[in-house]
């Protein structure tokens, strides 16, 4: 009798904890207390996103991401100073012309400016999109205009027609294509910096550009460079030998080829594709191997080798958070989708309303990418158009 009534106990807990993640079904809700403990803990009065665990460090991508979040919450304000301080500092002023650089911060003199002024493309293309729907859905056409300018950018300089392959998004402008030898070169690649719903809307706007031919090639693309299943976080074409696991940067890099902090982002992508979408299923049977992992685990790895093999340690909170639109996108999940919800609510300081003992800033991140989603506090249409809540409001 009291194993039927632990079981009972845990049936309900589970249906309510299913209950907690599930979508609004468009009633009204209130503020989004997550972007404002967010906006409050890393955006400055200026505009800069700052990254305490990155010594204070600003990056483009945080910038594109704040910029998401912003236009998601309906908050213009916080957007126009993200945006602001992004072109002044970031794109010498005038992010019509420059891609923004992707590292600001602290330099050995004690300067604080651009560190790096080569781009990252996954920021650019955030960037184009948050500015293509937020002149839409503000109606506010100069910032479509700025989008579609920078997509001109990203097309001329971090697009590459691989040789046996196809369109692909390069990591940034330089640093990604290696000769090797006089006759053979190889690309580096990121699969991670190809949300295929953000280039499904890039290509409405713009159906001359890249930007269709990209898309579909992505599923294509994450399927051939996952290992066993798993995504990786950087991956290396050689034409006519295909894709391998391999570090960002080959000549710096001495880490081993991993699936990390980076790939946990494929998994929360694939799981917010509108179910509409042709090549969903596609995409998600390209990394089907996390799922199959968390049926039976509590947490999600925090590193799985370029072999495949899920390693010991458990990620931090932010990779349960990335992946319940993943596991949600399965039937069958629910139990798994449970442990990594129960996870996330656990690890939640209640004073701050940030996620994790460190709080960290990416944790928080993927933290309102996942339940932001999950609130419907914004969706990808099938054609990769946002929808947010308050808009309908």
């Amino acid at each position: 009798m009291g194993g039927c009534t632990n079981w009972l106990r845990k049936s309900l807990y589970v249906a309510l904890v299913l209950a907690m993640v599930a979508p609004a079904g468009g009633c009204k809700q209130g503020p989004w207390a997550l972007w404002s403990a967010y906006s409050s803990r890393f955006i400055d009065a200026q505009g800069r996103v700052i990254d305490p665990q990155g010594g204070d460090r600003t990056t483009s991508e945080g910038q594109a991401y704040a910029m998401f979040f912003a236009l998601a919450g309906n908050d213009r304000l916080t957007f126009d100073r993200l945006l602001n301080w992004t072109r002044n500092n970031l794109a010498s002023g005038d992010m019509s012309s420059h891609l923004p650089g992707w590292l600001w911060g602290k330099s050995p003199t004690g300067e604080w400016k651009l560190l790096d002024p080569n781009a990252a493309s996954d920021a650019d293309v955030w960037m184009a999109y948050t500015l293509i729907e937020a002149g839409r859905l503000w109606k506010a056409p100069s910032y479509s205009a700025l989008g579609r300018q920078m997509m001109a950018l990203i097309a001329k300089n971090e697009v590459a027609d691989l040789p046996g392959f196809g369109l692909m998004l390069l990591p940034g402008p330089a640093g990604y294509v290696h000769q090797t030898s006089a006759s053979l070169r190889s690309w580096t690649l990121n699969p991670s910096y190809v949300p295929l719903f953000l280039f499904e809307r890039l290509a409405k706007e713009d159906p001359a550009g890249p930007w269709q031919h990209v898309a579909l090639n992505i599923p294509r693309f994450l399927r051939l460079s996952a290992v066993h299943g798993f995504a990786m976080d950087w991956v290396s074409y050689i034409p006519g030998d295909g894709f391998y696991p391999s570090t960002g940067h080959p000549e710096r890099d001495p880490d081993a080829p991993m699936g990390s902090y980076d790939a946990i982002r494929v998994y929360l992508w694939a799981g917010m594709i509108d179910a509409g979408d042709k090549q969903r299923e596609e995409l998600l049977g390209a990394v089907p191997a996390m799922s199959l992992y968390l049926a039976d685990h509590d947490a999600p790895p925090e590193k799985v080798s370029d072999r495949g093999i899920p390693l010991a340690q458990d990620g931090p909170v932010g990779f349960s958070a990335a992946l319940l639109p993943y596991l949600r996108s399965y039937a069958g999940l629910e139990k798994p989708r449970a442990r990594q919800t129960i996870r996330l609510s656990m690890m939640k300081d209640r004073a701050s309303g940030l996620y994790g003992k460190d709080q960290a800033y990416y944790d928080q991140n993927l933290a309102l990418f996942a339940t932001g989603f999950l609130e419907a506090r914004f969706r990808f249409g099938a054609g990769g158009e946002l929808r947010v809540e308050w808009e309908s409001a």
